[in-house]
């Protein structure tokens, strides 16, 4: 498994797991992800793990950099797993809503979150309404599942962004 952080560069072509989510506002909040790649990391996971943040774990220093890097390994990712672990102030995640909605269609989603997460119930919605299933519950086995869409997706090629028109034509060729 190959972790590739945001303050390095975009490792192309590979079957990948995007970790979308809450990035910690604050040092003194542990992020998410460093349980979500110990956990790949025990399942054997034998792709690239894309994570939102700097190798150090501290919070990002350029919005552009930082919002163009998610951009290129979102759209090069085999499967997005969002895992939205929202408590506010300090793991709002706003910017993952966008997220969310923006590759929900493209059909590489995975979606869980805590039961005591904050705000989240029109995430659950629009997640039962376009793939047909509930949001996981626990971080373990929404990754598992990421591994066994990322097992089923990757075919070695990079991916691509669709128009809307097309995002909505692979959500039927998924059912």
């Amino acid at each position: 498994m190959i972790i590739n952080y945001s303050d390095q560069e975009v490792i192309k072509g590979k079957k990948s797991i995007f970790l979308a989510g809450p990035t910690p506002r604050g040092e003194n909040v542990i992020s998410w992800r460093t349980e979500a790649c110990q956990i790949l990391e025990q399942l054997g996971f034998d792709g690239v793990v894309y994570v939102p943040e700097y190798s150090t774990w501290k919070p990002k220093e350029d919005y552009v950099d930082q919002a163009m890097w998610e951009r290129i390994a979102l759209t090069d990712a085999t499967v997005i797993l969002f895992w939205i672990p929202r408590k506010l102030p300090d793991m709002a995640g706003f910017t993952t809503n966008v997220e969310f909605g923006y590759w929900l269609h493209s059909g590489k989603v995975v979606y869980g979150r805590p039961e005591d997460a904050s705000k989240i119930k029109y995430l659950d919605w629009l997640y039962g309404l376009d793939y047909d299933k509930i949001p996981y519950e626990d971080l373990q086995p929404s990754l598992e599942a990421s591994i066994e869409l990322a097992n089923n997706l990757y075919d070695g090629q990079a991916s691509q962004v669709y128009p809307l028109e097309e995002r909505k034509f692979l959500k039927k060729l998924m059912r």
